[in-house]
């Protein structure tokens, strides 16, 4: 059996600059970790997170630095040694005992060495030199030549987490470290070196395929392969001389995974076992969790142009998604227990997809573990992003290499759906001028995403779907981000018009559209220390990283809300616009069901406390965003739309029972007077459909337009309709009243309209930065209720809940200007 022996301790670290001011000579350090976490916890710089110290920490990413560490480990003639390295960020040259074993350049590989001849008894001695990421991309812009990236540094000319080097919500924080385990492993005779398992559904079987490719320490040796799942247990001899064998596992009808919103997410514990055909010894053994499912893109041609659906198990999905970017810039830091926290969150929000984001990283095999236990799809970016990439070598091998390693490590999970080749890389040659830079010849990456990347997945695995890119038409001769085919991005929504505009757009499938707000209130303050905190104080601005972001959230106020006089007016103002602006987007994209089929947020989450697209920010925090999207991504969803011949009221069902229900609806005054009102016995909307029903005339048309709402509601589904946006509606200054009764796991808060109250908040974290709360922007007819569920360790009560700060709402907004 495999010795492995985990060398995750002893290590230091040195900056290979002599005489470097205030540094030690050597400085403890972490495995897996990285150069700026080493010296932040020997506090030899301050918090890259806090204010502006982003910017002190900039001369880290331009020096070379030295990890090292001793370890024991014998010689042994009769067992091959190998040291292992999950991840090495990224420019590194592996030194033991004196002697170079390897230099490697791409930090999202696994590198392994045989040092079987270098190891001595009395103690070894282990150093990985990591060289300067601008200094190795200047050398590889003046061998490749210039490509151009839409973002600062030569991400785009090495294989290294690309938002490292800055992006429009993240700094510029540009690491080096060990960034995975690191192991030695000692071994006989043979091993799995490589082990592709791939499961779906055959009929009303499970089928298991199995490769496996074997290094071999003794050729003359003949070795079983036995593979065990579901209570089937199948052998396969693997004869002397031979280093690959493939077999199949039939596990007859399994339970069905499925996406959590319909059903349940079964996983069968697989188990591979590698013995000696002559002893019977165990050599190696392989084990994951199963989910059988069927996936497959349709990408055919129909009356629309051509679909982009995804079909789970022979179910057409509409897929409610968001982009999962790294969760923190140093992404050795985050935990099992911090991925499972987000996706719990992703999941509790009814989104049913993340998208891993093609700037970032594949994420660690906790991540895709927790998304198959949650019933979480996911979609799967290649790391190429808003960027043009050499095709030449050396960059070429590591593509290929870094495809091979991470398609096998992660298609066994039930969850991955999708191989998506880049993002935004074939609209950016196309739309962003890069056409007249990138001679005739010169190589952009179009290769990789048409020709390397789909024969390796199809080499590898067969049974997921691979898509060249997002935004993508599906075609070279048709433009990438096209309304009729393909997945779209919707941007001039947010950097150029209003939100309004979304309903120009009816895409096949939008797999990028977002809004921006600032974090949540208790995160800025811990965040930012200005006095006073103003949207353009120096901390403030530093950690909003878009261009001309702070004018994109007041020109998208215009016509909406007026514009806020004060720092918590701009604070509550601008998220409470993102929420609308992005529920706005996917109640139109989902009333399209028949021809949109899926619409996936930018973004879900955050690596550090900015003001940004996400609905999660870096602390956790919901953001107002993340109750609009848990209201807008409802399996059962109830809006009103315009339709040709007028306003309808459109039911949208993602269960897998159909939808009945009596649906009645007024049109009333904002002081609760009923100008009319209609009642239907049964609307009946079948499962995964969307269904209409005209209003009638007299509900949809106002008499007087600032001053009426149309209620629809469909059981416990409500929809509202307001006439003019709520600069021009006749709001009334909130009047509500306010009762707090203790609870289990803190406080409930009943508010009692008095007035017709829009979008009601309770901003938990103001009354404590580790209060949450289940529910807002909650709008309430005058004589109705709603019961907020605080949880908090502190004592609250009502004299807390104070109107205008911990209570927030459109009213406010209105009145005060």
């Amino acid at each position: 059996m495999i010795e492995k022996t985990e060398l995750n301790r002893g290590w230091t670290l040195s900056c290979n600059v002599a005489g470097k001011p205030d540094l030690p000579a050597t400085i403890p350090a972490s495995v897996p970790g990285c150069v700026h976490l080493d010296l932040l916890a020997s506090r030899l710089i301050p918090d890259p997170y806090i204010d502006v110290n982003e910017i002190t920490n900039d001369w880290i990413g331009r020096e070379d630095w030295t990890y090292h560490c001793s370890f024991e480990a014998e010689p042994d003639e009769a067992k091959v040694q190998e040291l292992v390295f999950e991840g090495l960020d990224t420019i590194a040259t592996i030194v033991l005992n004196g002697e170079e074993i390897g230099r490697t350049f791409n930090m999202h590989r696994t590198y392994r060495f045989d040092v079987s001849a270098l190891l001595r008894n009395g103690g070894n001695e282990l150093s990985v030199t990591f060289r300067s990421a601008y200094a190795y991309g200047e050398e590889m812009e003046a061998h490749y030549g210039y490509r151009p990236n839409n973002y600062p540094g030569p991400g785009n000319l090495m294989r290294k987490m690309a938002c490292n080097f800055g992006w429009d919500w993240g700094p510029t924080l540009v690491t080096s470290g060990i960034w995975k385990p690191v192991r030695l492993e000692s071994w006989n005779r043979a091993r799995l070196a490589e082990t592709r398992v791939s499961a779906t559904l055959a009929g009303g079987d499970g089928l298991v395929t199995i490769v496996a490719q074997l290094a071999r320490a003794d050729a003359a040796v003949a070795y079983t392969l036995t593979a065990e799942i579901g209570g089937v247990r199948q052998s396969i001899e693997v004869a002397a001389g031979m280093d690959e064998a493939s077999f199949e596992v039939r596990v007859p009808s399994p339970q069905i995974w499925w996406p959590h919103h319909l059903g349940a997410q079964p996983l069968y514990p697989l188990r591979l076992e590698m013995r000696d055909s002559v002893s019977n010894d165990l050599l190696d053994e392989y084990s994951r969790e199963i989910g059988f499912r069927s996936v497959r893109l349709d990408t055919s041609a129909d009356e629309h142009g051509s679909a982009f659906t995804f079909v789970i198990n022979d179910v057409p999905l509409f897929l409610c998604g968001a982009n999962w970017i790294p969760d923190d810039c140093f992404p050795s830091r985050v935990t099992a227990e911090r991925y499972a926290s987000r996706i719990d969150e992703a999941k509790a929000a009814n989104i049913n997809l993340l998208r891993v984001w093609g700037g970032g990283i594949f994420e660690r095999d906790e991540f895709y573990e927790a998304c198959d236990r949650a019933g979480m799809l996911v979609w799967q970016d290649f790391l190429f992003a808003c960027a043009s990439y050499p095709e030449e070598e050396p960059l070429r091998s590591e593509v290929e290499a870094e495809v091979r390693d991470n398609v096998v490590r992660l298609m066994p999970h039930a969850s991955l759906i999708v191989w998506n080749g880049n993002n935004e890389n074939i609209w950016g040659f196309d739309e962003w001028g890069w056409r007249p830079i990138i001679k005739d010849g010169t190589s952009w990456g179009l290769g990789y995403y048409l020709d390397v990347l789909p024969k390796l997945c199809a080499e590898l695995d067969p049974d997921r779907p691979y898509y060249p890119g997002s935004p993508y038409s599906g075609t070279m001769e048709i433009e990438p981000n096209a309304d009729a085919h393909g997945c779209k991005h919707i941007w001039d929504v947010w950097n150029d018009v209003g939100y309004e505009v979304y309903r120009n757009y009816i895409p096949r499938f939008c797999s990028e559209f977002g809004w921006q707000a600032p974090p949540n209130w208790a995160t800025l303050e811990e965040s930012v220390h200005d006095a006073p905190l103003t949207p353009v104080s120096n901390g403030v601005f530093h950690h909003q990283k878009a261009t001309q972001g702070n004018d994109k959230l007041i020109r998208g106020l215009a016509g909406h809300l007026p514009e806020p006089q004060t720092m918590d007016d701009w604070h509550f103002a601008t998220q409470l616009n993102q929420a609308r602006a992005i529920r706005f987007a996917v109640e139109h994209m989902r009333s399209h069901r028949n021809i949109c089929k899926g619409a996936v947020v930018w973004q879900f989450n955050d690596c550090w406390p900015v003001t940004s697209w996400a609905a999660l920010d870096s602390a956790g925090r919901r953001k107002p965003l993340w109750y609009a999207m848990q209201k807008a991504f409802d399996p059962r969803l109830l809006t009103i739309q315009p339709r040709a011949a007028g306003l309808a009221a459109v039911a949208v069902n993602e269960r897998t029972l159909f939808w009945r229900a009596k649906i009645s609806g007024k049109r009333m005054r904002l002081d609760g007077t009923v100008l009319a009102q209609f009642e239907f016995w049964r609307l009946l909307c079948d499962r995964f459909e969307a269904e209409e029903f005209p209003l009638p005339k007299d509900i949809a048309t106002a008499d007087a337009a600032s001053d009426e709402v149309i209620v629809v509601d469909m059981l416990d589904r409500r929809a509202f309709h307001y006439f003019v946006e709520d600069i021009e509606l006749r709001l009334p200054a909130p009047r509500l009243a306010v009762e707090v009764s203790r609870s289990a796991d803190g406080c409930d808060v009943r508010v009692t309209a008095e007035s017709f109250l829009k979008d009601l908040c309770l901003m938990a974290d103001r009354l404590d930065p580790a209060a949450a709360v289940d529910s807002m922007l909650v709008t309430l007819l005058p004589g109705e209720s709603h019961v907020f569920k605080v949880k908090t360790a502190q004592a609250i009560s009502y004299k807390d809940i104070t109107v205008g700060k911990i209570l927030r709402s459109a009213n406010d907004l209105v009145q005060t200007a």
